[in-house]
């Protein structure tokens, strides 16, 4: 990196959702707990009532000026990324994206047990697109389920003693 480029950090991914409350409940099921029941910077609340985003936040994002949403922050592991669920009113109900379209398709958690981790959330009623498949050369089992909203999130379990040596020096 020259001393040009900006240097980011992680904040957040969006996850835009049609209903709030069945969105935080699959989310507190891959371990994520509500972190602010709001996104102040916008003005919204993950109150009843949506409320209008603020305008310099609707014109940031490219939003109709009177768009009125609900949201929430959510973190894992009070980490970063945390992810923002925002309800919008009268929103685009397309289909998300899938694995064979371009642009952000998926999001990935690592898993220490992704064999007991999918057990536990197929018996909370999680869908997946398949069971865990071990990748090649056996260097990870990963799993895809996907969110009320059709969001996809891999489930990674990796197994680093496994991978070949690189030799960053070439």
């Amino acid at each position: 990196m020259d001393d040009q480029s900006p240097r980011f950090s992680w904040g957040h991914i969006n996850i835009n959702v049609m209903n709030l409350e069945r969105s935080i409940q699959f989310y507190e099921k891959l371990g994520f707990e509500l972190f602010i029941p709001a996104i102040p910077y916008l003005g919204l609340t993950s109150a009843a009532a949506s409320r209008e985003i603020s305008r310099p936040g609707a014109a940031a994002l490219g939003l109709d000026a009177k768009t009125r949403a609900r949201a929430c922050i959510m973190q894992l592991d009070r980490g970063f990324p945390k992810i923002d669920l925002t309800e919008i009113e009268g929103g685009n109900q397309a289909k998300p994206l899938t694995n064979s379209d371009l642009g952000l398709v998926r999001f990935c958690l690592a898993s220490q047990n992704l064999a007991e981790d999918y057990e536990t959330l197929c018996s909370q009623g999680v869908e997946f697109l398949a069971p865990p498949q071990t990748c090649d050369g056996g260097l990870a089992d990963i799993a895809t389920c996907v969110d009320p909203d059709g969001t996809l999130v891999e489930l990674l379990q990796v197994y680093l003693d496994k991978w070949p040596r690189l030799d960053l020096n070439k």
